[in-house]
């Protein structure tokens, strides 16, 4: 997470061009949105016993479970302009990227507004944003191959959410793309189609680069913030 807002002060200062980050969590954590009550969305008990991080993100939405075996972020920075200075436009635009690489591996994939993508009425996908002067920052999951089982066991989601939604339990809101596709497939297998749909939603062209120095330097400073009680427990 430190990484991601790295990302996004240095796109603000204009020190590092437009950037596309794809990563996967290693062990598996939960993320919580700024606004959160922790206590409410995460099964803390849980979560401590079976080794599972909890972080706050600087964005807001709901918790979310990144599966270090079955599941691909996204974090996206560009400069608020044109289209992206509708925010709603914006999440439509960038989701566009998902939705695409979806199709690009046969599947059916819908925007639903707010920042949900869709595959068979069921989520597969949900992205977040935050915005600092000119550059907003938005990131997202992939549900690839994700274990649903833990997932349902460390999150939780008030019963009215789901009810909102037709249904009891979350396995029977989110799906995946292994499920869609009926056979198991790795989030490293993903990512090549992941690259291709931002590519074709954004009509850029991508050049692949490490880490910088810059951003890895910030991205150290801010993690004391993100490792920190008085962050995680603020709400």
């Amino acid at each position: 997470m430190g990484f991601d807002e790295a990302l996004l002060v240095l796109r603000d200062r204009g020190e590092i061009p437009p950037t596309l980050r794809l990563y996967m969590w290693n062990p598996s954590s939960v993320t919580i949105g700024y606004f959160q009550r922790i206590r409410d969305v995460v099964n803390l008990e849980y979560a401590e016993e079976h080794g599972i991080p909890v972080v706050r993100r600087i964005t807001g939405g709901g918790a979310v479970y990144h599966d270090a075996y079955g599941e691909v972020t996204y974090s996206i920075v560009l400069d608020v302009k044109g289209v992206l200075t509708d925010v709603q436009e914006s999440y439509r635009l960038i989701c566009s990227g998902l939705v695409k690489a979806l199709e690009l591996m046969g599947l059916k994939a819908e925007f639903v507004p707010v920042n949900d993508i869709v595959v068979s009425g069921k989520k597969i996908s949900g992205s977040a944003q935050t915005r600092r002067r000119n550059t907003l920052l938005q990131h997202g999951t992939l549900l690839v191959s994700t274990d649903l089982n833990v997932m349902e066991k460390v999150l939780r989601v008030p019963r009215q959410k789901l009810e909102s939604h037709g249904v009891v339990r979350i396995r029977d809101r989110v799906t995946t793309v292994s499920i869609e596709k009926n056979k198991h497939m790795s989030p490293e297998e993903v990512i090549p189609y992941l690259i291709e749909g931002f590519r074709k939603a954004l009509g850029v062209r991508f050049v692949e680069e490490k880490p910088s120095l810059e951003e890895v330097e910030l991205a150290r400073r801010l993690e004391e913030k993100y490792r920190s009680r008085e962050w995680n427990f603020k709400r």
